[in-house]
């Protein structure tokens, strides 16, 4: 079990949430994009030259698809990075720098030699302190070079042609605006981090239950088995017929304890009917193939031991011979029998079971597989088995009755 510590516990934790991210990337990718096509029509409408729009252009698509690494490294961060890897983070970086040192000097615009530096800064994993005050200072320092750019829009008489609001206010907010798509990352990351540690938390406590039940059913049996073998002990020299009283009392607390250890099992081991049916149904879905229950109110009643092993087995038929496109799984409960009934719509879905039960086509042996064990658990509970083959489909029916139990 991954520990909440551990590495590979983020990397674990952003997998479950894969469709969150990629809204998350999709998001922040199309604003540098957004960005990257602005620049441009910016300094068309100044009036710049085909050549320093097509450097612009064509070098923000590279410092964009620099940026990707990152975007990819971040999905896996932890928060806690107290020293960043440069190592992979150099390469955007220089990227990035080359890219606004090359605009500026054909553009003099300050907002093209810091914006893809600041925005690229902010997709490194740094600790989250560091990263709330990072966006501050370089969203300031953008905005004062905003003011300064948008004096050569606005001077007199006006250096460029053009507007400068849109130009510098997605320059200046390109930063902010990915950390808050990043920020509502690290909060689903964290929400997703927490119900992993609560189902750990309840594993580990159903365990302690499991241990706590185990050693008090075999520590009460174990202490009295020692006190009936004390017993005859002393009494074997005095009373022999009493001695060997305790020890048949002894062998039937032996039985007991092997009895309750057995009941104790199958308690932790059984899954409600109800639960077994909606496995059954979400695993022929996730299978592709359109699935569909129909359960009795009172299906908890019905005999869990017959009717989950079925439950099972003829849903792995199922999938095994091609489950075709539809199914139907129905629990229900008539008079005083109980009867399981699987349909799907491919004639030939169940001829594993065609096979001796615990032989597999390949020669080999698997206990109680096949519908002749599907048939042999049915009639130690008192019951039937039914198959049905037509063109329409294919459906086995198993019926036992209300209170069965499998013979031992």
């Amino acid at each position: 079990m991954t520990s909440p510590s551990d590495p590979a516990a983020p990397r674990a934790t952003s997998r479950g949430v894969t469709a969150t991210w990629w809204y998350t990337v999709s998001a922040i990718v199309f604003l540098e994009l957004m960005l990257v096509l602005l620049w441009p029509a910016t300094l068309l409408q100044a009036g710049f030259d085909g050549p320093v729009l097509l450097v612009v252009l064509v070098g923000g698509l590279i410092w964009c698809a620099s940026t990707a690494p990152l975007l990819r490294a971040y999905r896996h961060r932890t928060g806690e990075t107290t020293t960043l890897p440069w190592r992979h983070t150099l390469a955007p970086l220089l990227i990035a720098a080359a890219f606004g040192v090359v605009a500026f000097s054909l553009t003099g615009l300050w907002l093209l030699l810091l914006a893809p530096v600041a925005q690229t800064l902010q997709l490194l994993d740094w600790p989250r302190s560091v990263r709330a005050r990072l966006v501050i200072a370089l969203t300031a320092v953008l905005v004062g070079l905003w003011v300064v750019d948008a004096q050569r829009f606005t001077g007199e008489p006006p250096e460029f042609d053009a507007d400068p609001f849109l130009f510098g206010f997605f320059s200046a907010a390109l930063p902010f605006m990915s950390v808050l798509s990043l920020w509502w990352w690290d909060v689903l990351i964290a929400l997703d981090r927490a119900r992993i540690s609560e189902a750990r938390l309840a594993a580990t406590q159903e365990r302690l239950r499991v241990a706590t039940d185990v050693h008090d059913l075999q520590g009460h049996h174990l202490q009295v088995i020692a006190l009936q073998l004390e017993l005859a002990e002393r009494l074997l020299d005095q009373d022999p017929a009493a001695a060997l009283e305790q020890l048949r009392a002894a062998r039937g607390s032996v039985d007991e304890a092997r009895q309750g250890t057995r009941d104790l099992a199958l308690r932790f081991r059984s899954v409600p009917l109800r639960d077994e049916l909606a496995n059954a149904r979400d695993l022929l879905r996730a299978a592709g193939i359109a699935a569909e229950t129909s359960v009795a109110p009172d299906a908890d009643d019905a005999p869990a031991a017959v009717f989950g092993p079925v439950i099972r087995e003829t849903t792995t038929n199922v999938l095994r011979h091609g489950g075709g496109r539809s199914a139907r799984l129905s629990l229900a409960r008539e008079g005083g029998v109980w009867r399981y009934e699987i349909r799907n719509d491919v004639a030939d879905s169940g001829a594993a079971g065609d096979t001796p039960d615990g032989e597999t086509p390949d020669g080999g042996t698997r206990e109680g597989s096949g519908l002749d064990g599907i048939a042999r658990r049915a009639g130690e509970a008192g019951g039937a088995l039914e198959v049905h083959r037509g063109d329409d489909g294919f459906t086995v029916v198993v019926t036992a009755p209300a209170g069965a139990v499998t013979a031992r």
